[in-house]
């Protein structure tokens, strides 16, 4: 996918934010658009607001100033009550830890969503254990979260995501609790299942293997997109192969 053809098809885009917290500057002045069912990485050192950025365009953090779009629609004008709307119906999340609710089964927080949403019980569960088994956790749908390993728990946070068939999958640091290899086969389930259903995904990362993943990767340094590095590079494809 090249840059040109993700600028024609843009489904998202933060226009020169700025966003402090307190006294703390955490974005300058940061810019970067998404393409429908483009997956784009924000790397970054720590510090750097590449979190931060995400937040905005989730519409979680409003900017102090500049603006957020999303599907031709300003998203950092919207009421608050309007903007969780979005993020119940438009936006999936996996975060580094999963953010389960631990008392609850896997269905349990992958149904939870559906429900909000005034989806049918019936319905909500019988999605919630068709994405389990499209996970390989099928069998794990009865067990609560605190039972699950690592990666299964965040396969049940992948299976919420992709429940609700989210315009865009917001995910920061998805691997970040996960050893290498549990983190691959998350990636791989993630990306994959986001590409066959045409999901946009928009990725944070530190660890050069999982932006490999990407079909895009940005640059964040002190709050601002320091550069565009377009498709994916040799020297990024390269890492995710070294074992």
């Amino acid at each position: 996918m090249s840059t040109p053809d993700v600028l024609r098809g843009c489904l998202l885009e933060a226009r020169d934010i700025v966003k402090s917290f307190g006294q703390t500057p955490a974005l300058r002045g940061a810019s970067v658009a998404v393409g429908q069912g483009e997956i784009l990485a924000i790397m970054g050192p720590s510090g750097s607001g590449k979190s931060t950025l995400l937040h905005c365009l989730a519409g979680i953090f409003q900017p102090d100033r500049g603006e957020v779009w999303f599907d031709g629609h300003r998203l950092d004008t919207l009421s608050e009550a309007e903007r969780t709307r979005l993020r119940r119906t438009a936006f999936g999340f996996v975060f580094q830890f999963g953010q389960l609710v631990p008392e609850l089964t896997a269905a349990d927080n992958v149904a939870l969503p559906l429900l909000l949403n005034r989806v049918r019980r019936r319905a909500a569960y019988q999605t919630a254990q068709a994405w389990l088994a499209r996970l390989g956790i099928g069998d794990k749908d009865a067990n609560r979260t605190g039972e699950l390993s690592g990666g299964e728990a965040q396969r049940v946070a992948v299976a919420r995501a992709l429940a609700l068939a989210p315009k865009v999958i917001f995910a920061d640091e998805p691997t970040g609790s996960l050893d290498s290899l549990t983190g691959e086969k998350v990636m791989d389930l993630l990306t994959g299942l986001a590409r066959e259903a045409g999901t946009t995904v928009v990725l944070v990362t530190h660890d050069a293997r999982v932006a490999a993943y990407a079909d895009r990767v940005v640059m964040v340094r002190d709050g601002m997109v320091s550069v565009d590095l377009g498709a994916i590079s040799e020297q990024v494809s390269a890492a995710k192969a070294v074992k």
